[in-house]
């Protein structure tokens, strides 16, 4: 699989940044707004946004039920900020009627970090991505509270878990879709290559 298909989960959030990032990642990128779009995608980036709302979009979308069973069964997947939340087991601090897709045995806690004009930039030692930090950027962003046997601790900021894999799913707090840097969105193409 040379151009893996990756599909953006476009509800809400920072779809076009995405796009662009896989594109420079050698992966052939569209979005995905219904269920038909996902049955035809290698992978799936969830984007940052609003997590309460990609919830209910999800479910208006008829994508909630689909999108669980495609990550149950190794679909790779990788969420940033409002992503990872939707990747997460469970969330401490649900908004009420909240959903996740679930994929990565997590428990995260929503705008850790502080609300929007508390959003900073801060570089990220990530295991696996090499020649140096990557740029962070935190708006409202989600920490990881704790994470279950099979996941593995990618990053940490401030003493606070920021970048998770487990298996074919990634997630980070942070938004590295805005910055240029597309090395972790490289390693994302590397596991859907991988994924076959």
């Amino acid at each position: 699989m040379t151009s893996p298909v990756i599909g953006v989960l476009a509800l809400q959030g920072d779809v076009r940044e995405h796009l662009i990032a896989l594109a420079a990642a050698d992966a052939v990128a569209r979005p995905v707004r219904r269920p038909e779009e996902l049955a035809e995608v290698d992978g799936l980036v969830i984007p940052g946004g609003e997590s309460t709302t990609i919830s209910k979009l999800a479910e208006l979308f008829g994508l909630m039920e689909p999108l669980r069973e495609r990550i149950a069964a190794g679909l790779p997947v990788y969420g940033t900020c409002a992503g990872l939340i939707m990747l997460a087991e469970k969330i401490l601090d649900p908004r009420s009627g909240q959903e996740t897709f679930g994929g990565i045995d997590m428990i995260v806690r929503r705008n850790a970090f502080g609300r929007q004009n508390e959003s900073f930039e801060a570089g990220v030692t990530v295991a696996g991505i090499e020649d140096g930090p990557v740029e962070g950027v935190f708006i409202r962003a989600p920490w990881v509270e704790s994470v279950g046997a099979q996941v593995e601790v990618l990053a940490e900021h401030d003493g606070h878990v920021v970048a998770v894999r487990q298996g074919r799913a990634l997630a980070t707090s942070f938004h590295p879709e805005l910055t240029g840097d597309h090395r972790i969105h490289a390693l994302f193409v590397d596991m859907v290559r991988a994924a076959g």
